[in-house]
């Protein structure tokens, strides 16, 4: 099974173009959609989960139609959204059984099975009789995976989940989006690069609405490899080099500031090949600079 995303647009009320013309084949596994705020990433996802119409365009869940089965896809669709409410003062245990309920799963001992599988499953079974109130931002991230995962779903889709947990929550969550990933599409819409690299074995930026680039986060990294360059100047001369040079990032250091740009060839004295990573590649296709990994095209991989 696979998700096919054909020609999606969406204009809000306002005039704003949250998508233009968007084009995706996701399959199995982990598939990242990288982009900054604002970029079309949660109008894309509340979309796919059926939650309100494009415009324009096709999505096919396998044999399904998302536009106009919109039941039957809910009914293999899992769905975290970057805020969710729950009831602080009931305990992880009672909550998800609620919502087990609701699922339809009414036989008793099937729903006390499933709720600590559940449970076991997102490393959640020693707070059970907790309540949420107490829970920290990655445990609450992780029950709504659980509630997520109700009825097994084939499609699941994660809006922006790691934003604001610490280190050793993000790598908990991150692992637990892994395991899944074996048996499920899953979606992880996210601004934080490190995710992608680290999860997908795909991926998708976009920006503006649109979709600059599509490929495997491996071999886009390769495809920038001797067009990235870094040079260590002060910082009053990051604006000059701005001016001269297609600079895609910059980092301070001590006072000084790293500046990154893309060029074919080297492009000055003191710059130094750079040894890409994901960041380079998102800050590329940004910029317009990066070329596009899935058809070997020459062109920038920005959609005019």
């Amino acid at each position: 099974m696979q998700l096919e995303i054909r020609n999606v647009s969406k204009t809000y009320p306002n005039g704003v173009r949250a998508l233009n013309d968007v084009s995706l084949t996701i399959p199995r596994g982990m598939y990242g959609l990288l982009g900054p705020n604002g970029a079309g990433k949660s109008t894309l996802m509340r979309t796919i989960a059926t939650l309100q119409e494009p415009d324009s365009g096709s999505i096919q869940l396998g044999e399904l139609d998302v536009l106009t089965q919109k039941d039957r896809v809910r009914e293999t669709l899992g769905y975290l959204p970057q805020e969710f409410g729950v009831y602080p003062r009931e305990t992880a245990e009672r909550l998800l059984d609620h919502f087990a309920t609701l699922e339809g799963i009414t036989d008793k001992r099937q729903r006390r099975e499933t709720v600590d599988a559940l449970l076991q499953q997102t490393n959640l079974w020693n707070v059970r009789k907790e309540k949420l109130g107490t829970f920290s931002g990655g445990m609450r991230q992780r029950f709504g995976v659980a509630i997520a995962l109700l009825g097994h779903p084939k499609l699941i889709i994660v809006d922006e989940p790691t934003a604001g947990l610490d280190p050793a929550e993000r790598v908990r969550f991150l692992n637990l989006l892994s395991a899944l990933g074996e048996n499920s599409i899953i979606i992880l819409s996210t601004h934080i690069v490190e995710d992608v690299s680290e999860l997908c074995t795909r991926m998708a930026i976009i920006n503006g609405g649109e979709i600059l680039l599509e490929a495997e986060p491996l071999r886009a990294i390769e495809d920038v490899r001797g067009r990235v360059w870094r040079k260590l100047v002060p910082k009053e001369s990051v604006v000059a080099v701005e001016q001269e040079m297609p600079v895609i990032s910059t980092k301070m250091l001590a006072g000084r500031t790293y500046v990154n740009v893309y060029s074919e060839t080297q492009p000055g004295d003191g710059f130094e090949p750079v040894d890409p990573d994901l960041k380079d590649v998102y800050f590329s296709a940004m910029g317009g600079h990066h070329r596009s990994a899935t058809n070997g095209s020459t062109q920038p991989a920005v959609v005019q």
